[in-house]
């Protein structure tokens, strides 16, 4: 009596094939879930506060005498919608997106499926973006319109804005895979890298997001801001490109992690 073909003991050794669950379907499946768990109310009412501090900062300088609106208006959206609401906003959102299903033990029962990582990490990224974008971007677009500074910097803090907060989802996907302490580390990176060490010199200020979101900005309302001094198109596809980047990495460092 014969016994299997060779092919079919590597088969059953391997179990079945990676790509069982197509890449569609695994991503929606991730995005439903992730979408599910990432809706609390305490971390929407929160945020959501965090980013009506832009609409009030805006109406609170819009009713100020100043001579040169449209600069006011960008310092202020440079300085806390850009620097503080849309990262701020990303990482809780990004970061939780698979941090929290690793801690709650949620995400081995994805990591089990017979399926692509990348699409794991695609539809958690696209989960958190769907819910930080709004929260982020409508309260800092209100506070902008509120300034006074006129359509330039509407448009530009727009641009820079939605640039950023795609940026940031995409980095702060892979510190939520990578890291366990995500907030910590993603708050240091905000507050300490971004806000401090990167003001030190144009080499160091090319690897902070905010140096290319800002120049989005500047280029748009033709304003003049510190540490924007990146051309346009760099100003776009750097933090767009970084994202992409992020992403890859993450999808690569769940592949090879052990999920417990």
């Amino acid at each position: 009596m014969s016994g299997p073909a060779p092919a079919d003991v590597a088969e059953s050794r391997r179990g079945p094939a990676r790509r069982a669950v197509g890449p569609g379907r695994a991503g929606a499946l991730t995005y439903r879930l992730v979408l599910r768990q990432l809706t609390s109310p305490g971390r929407i009412v929160a945020l959501t506060a965090l980013s009506l501090v832009a609409t009030v900062a805006g109406f609170a300088l819009g009713q100020a005498d100043d001579a040169d609106a449209a600069q006011a208006g960008a310092e202020l959206m440079a300085g806390m919608g850009l620097a503080v609401v849309v990262p701020v906003v990303a990482l809780v959102f990004a970061g939780a997106s698979i941090g929290d299903l690793r801690d709650d033990k949620t995400l081995v029962y994805l990591w089990l499926r017979p399926m692509d990582r990348w699409p794991i990490v695609v539809g958690a990224a696209a989960a958190a973006l769907t819910i930080a974008a709004p929260i982020a971007l409508l309260p800092v677009l209100a506070g902008a319109a509120l300034t006074g500074g006129g359509g330039g910097v509407v448009a530009g803090t727009a641009a820079s804005a939605a640039v950023g907060m795609v940026a940031y989802t995409g980095v702060f996907t892979l510190f939520g895979v990578w890291l366990r302490r995500f907030i910590v580390w993603g708050l240091a990176y905000i507050l300490i890298w971004e806000g401090f060490i990167a003001q030190a010199g144009n080499g160091v200020a090319a690897v902070a997001i905010r140096t290319y979101t800002r120049s989005i900005l500047v280029a748009i309302a033709d304003v003049d801001l510190d540490q924007a001094d990146v051309g346009t198109a760099a100003g776009f596809l750097v933090p767009l490109g970084a994202a992409v980047v992020a992403l890859v990495l993450a999808s690569w460092r769940l592949d090879t992690q052990d999920i417990d």
